[in-house]
């Protein structure tokens, strides 16, 4: 790596990142049926219809996985819970089996004096909401808030931070307007509510683990730099159209009790009557932010029904899943969430790369993940310098693991995963890494 430790402010974190269903293998410890089980048994949805089932098998591997992130160096371990195996049915009894498997989770972290920051929701909607309109239910919001409260009541002595739900434009957009992630829906009416749902259960959640005395809680929004194709007034309000729903519709939100215009455009017919009632609740107090970056997305105009937009291939290098590679994306991205939450401390809670990674006499050499980590360290140190308060970098992924939709063949991970074997082989980019934490 091109940094070290040394380049940072004391207390500066380093991390890894997972979530609970791409790694923790769903069959296991009395865990319910979600939307993502029934998405990934419908065809033509995921790659090979490969589903979470096993995954990483992390539920019974985990210790050794976790020695993996202690080993490393890492300050951090951001991990999620999964609310079909705290709660089968979403509602209603608790499973005590999957309670004991992250109170085991949380201990062992601990016993590695790594920090346990908590996600509650990474994208698996237990079945039987799901039935009920998931996020499209109003309900949805009190919902979480049981599932909150019994995390909370059970872990929440031990954990170092959380947040409610990782990268809510995922949960609205992606599952209820392309349609690419569960529930699968292509619907403007759903899009809208779910993505107004989504920051009511976020304000819910926030307001049951501060009453219940939990502390350093954060939001965690996924950004991508929006740019014009060219030149023309139309392609510039079509990156302005993409930058609303993706990036201000839940930043507005949260910080400034509003939605976008350009996004109002769309959606007002579609919203619940009265959502403006709810910023009170949306907008209640943090004490941290994080961002997911990835990549930027060029855009241009199109004659269809709003959002009037679509994407375009950009002329930048690109990983694996296509992504342009943009790290100075990050800088402008930090910039901007700064200019939102003030002097808020703020961290990178997800950065990295996917590669067709082989294991070649007994190791991977992923030099572009190298590469691609020193270009976006490089720019968060840029946006530090410039005042940005970055108080830590989470990768992702710590390991390879289901990638949603793409099923297993796109790979994140510091860790290289035989998905038949399950061995965990750690890739040149995690002993680089190792060597700049050391």
């Amino acid at each position: 790596m091109d940094f070290t430790r040394k380049d940072y402010p004391e207390g500066f974190l380093f991390g890894a990142s997972t979530s609970s269903y791409q790694i923790e293998g769903h069959d296991y410890g009395g865990a319910g049926p979600t939307h993502w089980d029934t998405f990934a048994a419908t065809p033509g949805n995921v790659v090979r219809a490969e589903h979470g089932g096993i995954a990483c098998d992390h539920y019974h591997r985990f210790e050794a996985d976790l020695d993996l992130v202690a080993d490393a160096g890492f300050d951090v371990y951001r991990f999620s819970t999964s609310w079909a195996r705290v709660m089968p049915d979403g509602i209603g009894q608790p499973n005590e089996e999957g309670l004991d498997f992250y109170d085991r989770l949380v201990d062992a972290m601990l016993e590695r004096d790594l920090k346990p920051a908590a996600t509650l929701y990474h994208w698996e909607m237990p079945s039987a909401l799901a039935d009920m309109g998931g996020w499209t239910n109003r309900d949805v919001a009190s919902w979480f808030a049981e599932f909150t409260e019994i995390v909370t009541r059970r872990l929440g002595d031990r954990l170092w931070s959380v947040a409610p739900i990782n990268e809510p434009w995922c949960v609205g957009w992606m599952g209820h307007f392309l349609g690419l992630h569960a529930p699968g829906l292509r619907d403007i009416r759903a899009t809208a509510r779910a993505m107004h749902h989504v920051l009511l259960a976020h304000g819910r959640s926030i307001e049951v683990m501060r009453s219940l005395g939990q502390d350093n809680l954060g939001a965690v929004f996924n950004f991508e730099w929006a740019e014009p194709a060219d030149d023309s007034p139309e392609a510039q309000r079509a990156a302005e159209t993409f930058d609303g729903y993706l990036n201000r519709f839940f930043v507005e939100g949260v910080f400034r009790g509003r939605y976008p215009e350009t996004v109002l455009e769309g959606f007002a017919p579609h919203l619940p009557e009265g959502y403006q009632d709810d910023f009170p609740l949306i907008t209640q107090k943090l004490d941290w932010c994080g961002l997911n970056y990835y990549t930027r997305k060029l855009c241009a105009p199109t004659d269809g029904p709003w959002p009037h937009q679509t994407e375009v291939e950009g002329p930048l290098p690109k990983t694996l899943m296509g992504w342009e590679i943009y790290p100075d994306g990050l800088y402008y991205s930090l910039k901007r969430l700064h200019e939102y939450a003030g002097d808020m401390p703020l961290y990178v809670t997800e950065n990295g790369l996917a590669s067709p990674d082989v294991i070649e006499g007994g190791k991977v050499d992923d030099q572009p993940r190298i590469d691609y980590l020193n270009q976006h360290f490089a720019a968060a140190r840029r946006a530090m310098e410039d005042g940005v308060p970055l108080n830590g970098y989470f990768v992702w992924s710590l390991m390879d693991n289901y990638e949603w939709a793409l099923g297993y063949e796109k790979r994140f991970g510091l860790v290289h995963v035989d998905f038949d074997s399950l061995e965990r082989t750690p890739k040149a980019s995690y002993h680089a890494l190792k060597r700049a934490l050391s």
